[in-house]
């Protein structure tokens, strides 16, 4: 579905990754995931932040992608690197040590207090489905010092209880996190398709405080599967501008070639030959 304003048509997809990108400052240091978060990230750098640092898990910082990145493993991330570091660095000097401002993250579920499921839909031992799982993703909302979470909005996606808890948030809310003495301050911000969620003050529950234009609050209730807290005073988040817009799809359209050309060249490879080994 597409969204109409007195500017732009846009998706709820696009408004969502305009609406993210508009979090991170220059400057910010952002240990960002595959997907919207890297979208998202790579939308701010090409626009108002263009001096904030990109780490990808593979060991990748200060990377300029031309295109969006396949996975974490993708050579774009390497070849377009300012430093290419092991694993290990990457978690214990850059990330364990406090030098990530922010950890950029999606997910399949997420409960009320923004505790976030990677790793199986159902039953662990018979799930239904089997996610990618936890990646670095637990290290990430542990030891960042602010969470930003992206995702779409649905009472399958915002769930009463969790399948797998994959990735703390902030537990069971009202300071446990702090109790328990984890370092990061957890999901400071939650952007969906619909609007922008934050955790209240004490009980650290996820709360709406924006909307997008033409999205009803009950809608957003709706989409949520536990009785969803709603501030006081809702915003409405500015539509995305023309630029915004522009560099998004730009930079979408440049993904979409340069990965139809790794396809093309790779069913160019004769089968016989695709595992062989010449000594």
């Amino acid at each position: 579905m597409s969204v109409h304003s007195s500017a732009n048509t846009y998706t709820p997809d696009e408004m969502m990754t305009i609406a993210a990108a508009r979090l991170i400052w220059p400057g910010c240091v952002c240990f960002v995931g595959i997907g919207v978060p890297s979208a998202a990230a790579n939308l701010a750098r090409l626009t108002h932040a263009p001096d904030m640092v990109l780490i990808y898990e593979s060991g990748g910082i200060g990377t300029h992608p031309r295109v969006l990145p396949l996975s974490i493993g993708d050579g774009e991330l390497a070849e377009t690197a300012t430093a290419v570091v092991s694993l290990p660095e990457i978690f214990s000097y850059w990330l364990q040590a406090g030098r990530i401002d922010v950890g950029f993250l999606g997910a399949a579920q997420i409960d009320r207090f923004g505790n976030l499921n990677t790793t199986v839909i159902g039953g662990y031992s018979k799930p239904k489905t089997r996610l990618p799982g936890a990646g670095g993703a637990p290290e990430i909302a542990l030891h960042a010092k602010q969470i930003f979470v992206v995702l779409k909005q649905s009472p399958r996606s915002f769930v009463g209880k969790l399948d797998f808890c994959t990735s703390a948030g902030f537990l069971n809310g009202n300071g446990e996190r702090a109790q328990r003495g984890l370092p990061g301050a957890g999901p400071q911000v939650v952007i969906t398709d619909m609007g922008i969620l934050k955790p209240a003050t004490r009980s650290q529950e996820l709360t709406l405080v924006a909307r997008y234009e033409n999205v009803s609050v009950d809608r957003i209730r709706a989409a949520t599967g536990w009785p969803l807290a709603v501030a006081d005073t809702i915003d409405v988040v500015a539509a995305p501008t023309a630029e915004e817009l522009r560099v998004l799809r730009d930079l979408h359209k440049r993904t979409a070639i340069a990965h139809a050309g790794d396809a093309r060249r790779s069913r160019k490879i004769p089968r016989a030959a695709a595992g062989q080994v010449n000594l």
